[in-house]
């Protein structure tokens, strides 16, 4: 096992660029803006589960996000929430749709050690064109032999596109921040999964970590894969 390993897919947001802060800071804005309504944690509950809810609605990214701000923003102030607010949760989105990229520690450098030897493929979920903004903005697209957007991460979507890149998921690993979509997904497909930690994770993608797996590994940065590539090829 793990003696053929050819494809190593990349995760995006929080894996290789900063992401989830960029949406605390904006829930924190949001809580602020309601905060005559409702108590903070109220809020934040109500705005979850307006994101679970529209996740099948308008997928993954800022999009759905802010428009699930406002809808909890509606719900809460029983429809009588300021255009003022309304129009400034916009601009709040506005400006995270405009962020520019900041690379996470050695995501460049990660990435040039393994494609010398293998097959490498950026698998991220979310708005098409947020996705290809934030990756053309990275200067890390060249380094890829694919890129796929994907609107869920499901042990199919691994098994489709480890077919379609390298030798199929036994001889793949997928490394990323996310246990529920970029560990425990890969795993159930058959690839090897490559936690990553980042600290700041979303509720929705957390998941038990597969600890008794033995294709579950955990690595402090992106710093250690070369490593642990070399030891499973």
């Amino acid at each position: 096992m793990g003696q053929n390993l050819t494809t190593i897919g990349f995760d995006a947001d929080d894996t290789l660029w900063h992401n989830e802060r960029f949406f605390q800071l904006t829930q924190a804005h949001f809580t602020e803006l309601l905060a005559d309504y409702a108590e903070r944690d109220h809020l934040l509950d109500r705005l979850l589960e307006a994101e679970k809810r529209n996740i099948r609605h308008y997928g993954y990214g800022i999009k759905g996000f802010i428009l699930s701000m406002i809808e909890t923003a509606i719900e809460v102030t029983e429809d009588r929430v300021p255009a003022s607010v309304i129009r400034q949760l916009v601009e709040a989105g506005q400006e995270m749709l405009a962020h520019p990229i900041e690379l996470l520690p050695h995501a460049r450098e990660a990435i040039e050690s393994v494609a010398a030897t293998h097959q490498v493929v950026l698998i991220t979920k979310g708005d098409l064109i947020d996705q290809e903004r934030k990756l053309a903005q990275s200067g890390l697209g060249e380094l890829f032999d694919g890129v796929e957007i994907v609107s869920e991460k499901t042990p199919q979507t691994y098994k489709q596109i480890f077919g379609q890149y390298g030798d199929g998921p036994v001889s793949a690993m997928m490394v990323g921040n996310s246990m529920r979509s970029d560990v425990v997904a890969p795993i159930q497909a058959g690839c090897w999964g490559v936690y990553v930690p980042h600290g700041l994770v979303w509720e929705v993608e957390q998941a038990k970590t597969p600890a008794d797996s033995p294709r579950f590994r955990e690595l402090p940065d992106l710093g250690r894969l070369a490593d642990l590539v070399k030891t499973l090829s």
